[in-house]
This record gives structure tokens, C-alpha cells and sequence, in this order.
């Protein structure tokens, strides 16, 4: 598998992304995850989640890996994040959790994947990917 730095810009889409996950968006993945797992392990996810390097994936392979299906344009929050591309405004890169027994999952961003699926399908998405068997740690 090619892992393409979040430097590189092969995707065909307007999206510009920001180089660092948004504070509130690791806040956003904690309360996600605190709903799937105790608040402990929610805790020590979103630490893997600020520890992980950004890489980069494709919107398509991401959607399909999380088993989930794009948003429509017309969702609210996907709508939202294309005005906020339309004003010339950079998103925040995805966060991507990886369960042993679950498989991945999108902690935080599926709005956004979702957008730059809908406006190309092989956009290339900047994102931190923890993977965990978080039963190991103390």
C-alpha cells in the first residue's frame, strides 16, 4: 500500500485542507467514541488519535474500509462544510480509529469524507489513523 504524504496534492477536488486536526474535532471524536466504548477507552483513543502521524487516503477507500455509505450533498453537515470550502476556508483532516475486534472506523469526519467523496471520489483525504488494542495498556 502507498502511503502518500499530506504534502502531496494529487486529489482533483477545490478542498483545501488545514495541516492539523482542529482541537474540537479530537473533543468531537472522544464524545463519538465514549457512545461505542467507556469513557476510558474513549480517552485513551482520541491520545493514540493526537500521537498518530497525518497520512493520507483515498475518500473512496476510506468510506469502504469505515463500511460506511457518503453522505448526500444535501445533509446539513455535509452542506455546511461545503460552504465553508465555497468561502475559500480550509477543513479539518478525518480521524480514523482502528478496533481489532471492529475494524475502522471514522471518529471524526464523516462529513467531510463524505463532501470530498461526493466531489471526487479518489480525493485523497489527510487524516490520523490510531490503531489499538487498547486491553494491553495500563
Amino acid at each position: 500500500m502507498s502511503d502518500k504524504s499530506a504534502d502531496s496534492d494529487e486529489s482533483t477536488t477545490s478542498i483545501r485542507w488545514e495541516k492539523d486536526v482542529a482541537p474540537h474535532d479530537y473533543e468531537a471524536a472522544e464524545a463519538y467514541l465514549s457512545l461505542r466504548f467507556d469513557e476510558d477507552r474513549a480517552e485513551k483513543l482520541v491520545k493514540r488519535l493526537r500521537a498518530a502521524e497525518i497520512t493520507q487516503r483515498r475518500a473512496n477507500d476510506v468510506l469502504r474500509a469505515c463500511g460506511r455509505e457518503p453522505l448526500e450533498l444535501d445533509d446539513p453537515g455535509v452542506r455546511r462544510d461545503l460552504i465553508t470550502i465555497a468561502r475559500g476556508q480550509k477543513l479539518s483532516p478525518v480521524l480514523v480509529v482502528y478496533e481489532k475486534d471492529g475494524g475502522p472506523d471514522i471518529a471524526d469526519g464523516y462529513h467531510r469524507v463524505s463532501l470530498a467523496y461526493r466531489l471526487d471520489p479518489f480525493a485523497m483525504i489527510p487524516l490520523r489513523i490510531a490503531a489499538s488494542d487498547i486491553r494491553k495498556e495500563k
